[in-house]
């Protein structure tokens, strides 16, 4: 029983079931003789349980129902005819009919772009002024709106403000979040992007695109100074920085730079804390409690507690626990060698080799000896010196108990057990234990010094 309508004539009657109908503004006669604008079926909800028995039942009722409109009316003093949304501010509501009308009333003089409020014109012009006024208290780093630095001073101090209300995962930024909250909607209705060979789901199209290439042997981008190519246009800009040396992405506290700015943000965890017991989420080994900034990284780290070896190479079937040593194993049969320095011209297999030789250039020596005060050029000679200050020989031959200072060397003992002699010549087949006999015995061919062909 909806008691209300026995307080209007029979055409009021037929007025306000039309009101049922279609949600509109209807005006109602209140107790108090007052006709106000509200909408009335706020006032049904009162009484959905017929609680109401009385005509004055109702008439009290409606009159509190009015006075509590009344009050939100006053507050809200503007309503958006198309969507119903209220504002307290006629400037506001104005702004926001922009979104309606498709109204874009400032425009930038440089490249005549529009926008729909004079703000987002004053942020837009930076672009072309380069201004930044807004600098971080704690780096001096300057940005060009209020929001960049807030997002920034977060990699300060390590805040997290936005947090998902299903899982209780915390983010720094808003739209981080608003991702993030697309997981849990995903079966909500809200529109998905849907991979059509292994069904998985993303909120964005772009990300949907960038997947489907991991189905794809495609590499569509190619670097012009060595013809390698790449699945990504990032992993290329990446790569290309392996022939320039830049490192243009530099930690503000430290002043170390990276070549990615992943890397970058991977390093500030060290200054913000999050590598250690600060409350901020990491990754933990569950063998031997290892702390990670990454999930990626701990999973890697995990192959070191295991046997497994999931990367194998197709042309001599050896297996490798890492993609990147497989990579860098295949270049023993591909002969490529992609790094080259800048100084002598000579070429290397991997980067890491490189950065090593150019030592040999700029007489660094980063490594020393805590208790002799001698310098190394790597870290592996660092570790080899220090075996002779202590004796130990921590790397034992798993067949005869054999042990050995340095973990190559036991490789190549091992190979006495297997008869393994992975080194072959490309001249007369015949093969060898070690390199370096096979590179002696290269100079019977060619009548060369051995060390040329190092």
């Amino acid at each position: 029983m909806l008691c209300c309508t026995d307080l209007f004539d029979e055409r009021g009657k037929e007025d306000l079931q039309q009101s049922f109908s279609d949600n509109s503004r209807t005006l109602i006669q209140t107790s108090d003789s007052r006709t106000q604008s509200v909408y009335l079926n706020d006032h049904v909800r009162v009484d959905t349980s017929n609680q109401l028995d009385t005509d004055d039942d109702c008439k009290q009722s409606y009159s509190a129902c009015d006075a509590e409109m009344n009050v939100k009316s006053r507050k809200y003093r503007y309503t958006c005819e198309f969507c119903s949304k209220m504002f307290k501010r006629a400037e506001a509501f104005k702004v926001h009919m922009r979104i309606h009308t498709g109204e874009r009333p400032f425009s930038c003089k440089v490249c005549s772009k529009t926008f729909t409020q004079l703000g987002a014109l004053t942020l837009h012009s930076r672009i072309h002024s380069g201004e930044r006024p807004y600098s971080c208290c704690y780096c001096d780093k300057k940005f060009t709106h209020t929001t960049g630095l807030k997002n920034h001073i977060r990699l300060h101090t390590g805040e997290k403000p936005f947090h998902c209300s299903v899982c209780d995962k915390k983010f720094k930024q808003l739209v981080s979040l608003r991702v993030h909250v697309r997981i849990h909607t995903a079966d909500s209705g809200e529109e998905t992007f849907t991979c059509f060979i292994c069904n998985k789901q993303f909120a964005y199209a772009c990300h949907l695109r960038t997947h489907v290439l991991t189905h794809s042997d495609e590499k569509p981008f190619s670097c012009e100074l060595c013809e390698k190519t790449f699945k990504y246009s990032s992993t290329l800009t990446a790569h290309l920085r392996t022939h320039s040396g830049e490192r243009p992405f530099t930690c503000t506290m430290c002043s170390k730079s990276f070549k990615e700015n992943g890397a970058l943000m991977r390093h500030l965890r060290i200054h913000t804390g999050e590598r250690t017991d600060s409350g901020e989420e990491t990754f933990n080994c569950y063998i031997c409690n290892k702390q990670f900034a990454y999930a990626c990284h701990l999973r890697t780290h995990m192959l070191t507690h295991s046997d497994e070896r999931p990367f194998s190479c197709e042309l001599c079937a050896k297996t490798f626990k890492y993609p990147g040593t497989l990579a860098t194993h295949l270049r023993t049969h591909s002969g490529e060698r992609p790094f080259t320095c800048t100084m002598c011209s000579k070429s290397f297999k991997t980067n890491g080799a490189l950065t090593r030789h150019l030592r040999i250039h700029t007489g660094e020596r980063p490594f020393s000896c805590d208790r002799c005060d001698k310098k190394f050029a790597d870290l592996t000679g660092l570790n080899n010196h220090v075996l002779t200050h202590t004796g130990d020989r921590p790397f034992s031959c798993s067949v005869c108990d054999k042990k050995f200072k340095q973990l190559a060397t036991l490789q190549v003992h091992m190979r006495t057990h297997t008869g393994e002699r992975p080194f072959s010549c490309e001249f007369c087949d015949k093969t060898f234990v070690q390199l370096s006999n096979m590179r002696k015995h290269m100079s019977v061919h060619h009548g060369e010094r051995p060390e040329q062909f190092a």
